[in-house]
């Protein structure tokens, strides 16, 4: 049995192996002993199986894999993992009998760039899509070909429903050149999408993917406004809708769902919490969702303090190891705290008006025979900061809040419990494609966890590359960073390291600092880890295709043991640190 490390007590305290203070990776090589025991019989990838003559009504379960069954994909906007608590519907239908993935990441957590991941299967120094506003956006994005397109060539009805990328409806289209109100790519049957075209305040279609009370959509090439309707009611129908007629349809399904809770939109409410001028320089907003009334309230006896700000005490009281952008905020004072725990609540209520909204899908998937055959997979683009390192609200940076979305996954054939092993954006992208019997796309950098899905859990052998465009990092001439990005690293299953364009850097031992508290780059204790860390960026950042799914060093390998023993350490120094 592989042995594990032992416990940390403190956030602050680092590990040393035995007595000796430095750490060594060579060291550590029996710690993270990840390969197969000598004489185990090679891992199976599933396979999908066609049924004997006559079994084919709608792709109706044969042995314990469907042979095509249905796939719901739930993308959430900004959501946090350990907001999952405010799903109650995603929880009992989907994680509690279905698989939880641990260490599920968003490698560019930022709306615009992770779904065009999820739709190419690719890294976005790959697909070019490195922001959310010009000369990047929806404007950016080729796709003529895309997840959907693999899956409809398959024999499936698809359909998004929700929203899309940032400025579709106002951005031209890169694939057509023309304006994009009324343009639906290719490879989808069904299209009913949020629209961010300017509109003006006196046109009957006035409104947008971020007005949760004037939600106006693109449906199949029509612009179809739905003033004064909440628009996680608007889409929760509009996929009842969908699961309808498509059960009436000789060929699976797949929905990508994309409701906009929980991301800061209008309209303003009375009990929004109003901004704080911190200086006479800087007015300090806390943008939140808006939210039906009926919801209002619901879990402020159960939300005390927003969930990246401990309790008592500071967010993080020393930021002099944090790069120039983190180190220019000051602590928060109380007014703040009370304002950014408003925050808290307000996506909580989003979320739960939308989780309402999930269980009637349910009830509508059970009510046509289609909830046995359907692998339901519920996440987030990215997560969101909450108070953590100082940072009141946000995203992009690669710390834990941000990088770590919920992952859940259940239906036919899929396993029940916990899984360790990794799964990225572009991950999820190639499990599906491998789940529907369909081909990979070009250039596609994911790789298909279906074998970790159907089977047992397997160990964290790749890494995970982050990358971002922070706009206040300066992107030095001299910077070696991939071009447009000002922040790019690289996380394994112990280690994160974060290089900034502007000379900053950080590193994190995630089994000792899960909270990231204290970064090690430059600590001479650490060196032999930088330096490797260092060289194995050098050989990812840019990576395409195979070259991302390279494995690591072994000693940079870690078990599904050791990383069950590290997901349990996380949560009990988050708890001490952060409270309940």
């Amino acid at each position: 049995m592989i042995p594990l490390r032992s416990s940390i007590s403190t956030a602050r305290t680092f590990l040393v192996a035995g007595a000796v203070a430095v750490v060594s990776l060579a060291a550590l090589g029996g710690w993270y002993a990840a390969r197969p025991a000598p004489g185990s019989p090679p891992r199976a990838t599933p396979v999908v199986v066609s049924p004997p003559p006559g079994e084919h009504p709608n792709g109706r379960t044969v042995g314990s894999l469907p042979v095509r069954p249905n796939i719901m994909v739930v993308m959430l906007d900004d959501m946090r993992s350990d907001e999952m608590r405010y799903a109650p519907n995603a929880r009992r239908y989907i994680r509690d009998r279905g698989l939880d993935f641990r260490n599920s990441f968003s490698p560019y957590p930022l709306c615009c760039p992770a779904r065009a991941s999820f739709l190419l299967g690719q890294y976005a120094h790959n697909h070019g899509v490195l922001y959310h506003l010009a000369p990047y956006g929806f404007g950016a994005l080729d796709d003529h070909l895309t997840i959907a397109g693999r899956l409809q060539r398959a024999g499936y009805q698809t359909a998004l429903v929700g929203k899309y990328l940032n400025r579709y409806g106002d951005q031209p289209s890169r694939v057509t050149g023309g304006p994009s109100e009324h343009y639906v790519p290719a490879g989808w049957t069904d299209w009913m999408v949020g629209l961010e075209t300017p509109f003006p305040r006196s046109s009957p279609a006035w409104g947008n993917t971020y007005n949760y009370f004037a939600f106006t959509q693109n449906i199949n090439g029509r612009t179809v406004p739905h003033t004064g309707q909440y628009s996680s009611t608007v889409i929760g129908d509009e996929v009842r809708g969908l699961i309808t007629k498509y059960h009436r349809a000789d060929k699976p399904f797949f929905m990508w769902v994309t409701p906009v809770a929980p991301h800061i939109g209008d309209p303003v409410e009375p009990d929004d919490p109003p901004a704080y001028r911190e200086s006479p320089h800087w007015l300090q907003q806390f943008p939140t969702p808006a939210r039906p009334d009926w919801v209002k309230g619901k879990f402020d006896r159960q939300i005390t303090h927003a969930p990246g700000q401990p309790v008592h005490g500071p967010s993080e009281a020393d930021v002099s190891d944090k790069p120039q952008n983190i180190r220019k905020w000051r602590e928060m004072v109380p007014v703040e705290k009370q304002r950014l725990r408003d925050v808290a609540r307000q996506r909580a209520e989003s979320i739960y008006a939308w989780d309402v909204e999930f269980g009637k899908i349910v009830k509508r998937l059970k009510k046509t025979g289609e909830y046995d055959n359907t692998v339901i997979v519920f996440t987030s683009d990215n997560g969101y900061y909450l108070g953590e390192h100082r940072q009141r609200e946000g995203k992009i940076k690669a710390h834990e809040p941000v990088l770590h979305v919920p992952l859940v996954v259940a239906g036919p054939g899929i396993q029940r419990g916990v899984r360790y092993h990794p799964i990225t954006t572009m991950d999820l992208t190639a499990t599906v494609l491998d789940l529907a019997g369909a081909r990979r796309l070009p250039a596609m950098d994911g790789a298909s966890v279906l074998p970790e899905m159907t089977g047992p859990d397997e160990p964290w052998t790749v890494p995970v590359v982050t990358e971002g465009l922070i706009k206040d990092v300066r992107r030095r001439s001299w910077t070696d960073l991939p071009p447009g990005l000002t922040t790019s690293g690289i996380r394994t299953g112990q280690y994160k390291l974060i290089r900034y364009a502007n000379g900053d850097a950080e590193l994190y031992d995630l089994m000792a600092d899960p909270n990231e508290l204290v970064s090690r780059y430059g600590d001479p204790r650490y060196a032999s880890v930088q330096h490797e860390l260092a060289r194995l960026w050098e050989q990812y950042k840019d990576c395409r295709t195979d070259a991302c799914r390279v494995p690591l060093p072994d000693a940079l390998q870690t078990s599904p043991a050791w990383l069950a023993q590290q997901d349990h350490e996380a949560r009990v120094q988050r708890r001490a640190y952060y409270g309940d």
